[in-house]
């Protein structure tokens, strides 16, 4: 059996500033203490530990644990560069918006299929840790999308790039 490497180095750069960025604070509010919180606690559910997870199906050579988790990460990771692009490149609001609306929209559906995998398994022995896992990432992402980004973060955003005044 040959261990095919995970990340190739361009991918590990990225990786790298991707958890500078987010950890300075460079991309997301730096005086909210709650949203810096819940910012950690998602990257730990959405990154951290799927990353591990992944990992150990690496080293077990579980195949299918990596192809259900992999396109989780991958689209987090794309959403975190992106958000990090338009903000020093200082895109205009409604493409700030866009870019976690569409990640958050795409990577549900993505976590169903991982969903789906995981509890198609019948013969793993530690299968609950990928249940849990996929289960906790679609509550902590179906939350964001629709109990923060769609029902307060888009509607202010676009009341602040139209001219509306913002009641808090």
């Amino acid at each position: 059996m040959s261990l095919r490497i995970f990340l190739t180095f361009h991918q590990l750069n990225a990786l790298t500033i991707i958890i500078v960025f987010a950890a300075s604070g460079m991309v997301f509010g730096q005086n909210n203490k709650v949203l810096g919180l819940y910012m950690w606690l998602a990257a730990f559910i959405g990154l951290f530990f799927p990353i591990g997870y992944i990992l150990e199906g690496i080293f077990e050579g579980n195949k299918e644990r990596i192809k259900a988790a992999a396109p989780h990460v991958f689209l987090l990771s794309s959403q975190v560069l992106m958000e990090g692009v338009t903000f020093a490149g200082r895109f205009s609001l409604p493409i700030l918006v866009f870019v976690p609306v569409f990640y958050n929209s795409k990577r549900i559906f993505t976590i169903f299929e991982w969903l789906r995998s995981e509890f198609g398994k019948v013969d793993e022995e530690f299968g609950y840790i990928g249940r849990g896992l996929a289960i906790a990432n679609l509550v902590l992402w179906c939350f964001n999308l629709f109990g923060f980004l769609l029902p307060v973060y888009l509607p202010r955003a676009m009341k602040i790039y139209y001219g509306y005044k913002v009641k808090d």
